[in-house]
């Protein structure tokens, strides 16, 4: 996932500003015929219309919406802190450790194997 931030097609839901417009009236009549047919197209676009009705106050709209990303910014960055401590760290003698006993094994058996032909 290149670009989190631009999950839906671009041109595929009208985005905020233009949701704001169709709000406000002050939206072209272009704009509001596309807003209305995606609302009659998209249950996604006639929630989200709804919802942004129940807002009188751009202020509060423009806090609350605020207010979402901080927490989904929180919520993401404690789950990638969990995947990180999840995850192995670097553990560079281990590895050496093993690969020694592992080469010690195969010349063990190398040696066992030669000698005991001879």
């Amino acid at each position: 996932m290149k670009d989190l931030e631009h999950i839906l097609q671009p041109g595929d839901e009208p985005d905020h500003e233009e949701l704001i417009r169709y709000l406000e009236g002050s939206a072209s009549e272009e704009e509001r015929f596309a807003i209305e047919k995606q609302m009659a197209d998209s249950s996604f676009v006639n929630d989200a219309v709804e919802g942004l009705q129940g807002f009188a106050d751009p202020a509060k709209l423009e806090k609350y919406t605020k207010e979402l990303n901080r927490q989904l910014q929180k919520q993401t960055g404690k789950r990638l802190s969990w995947k990180n401590k999840r995850r192995l760290k670097e553990q560079n003698w281990l590895l050496i450790a093993i690969l020694g006993i592992l080469m010690l094994c195969v010349f063990g058996y190398l040696a066992i194997h030669f000698y005991s032909k001879g």
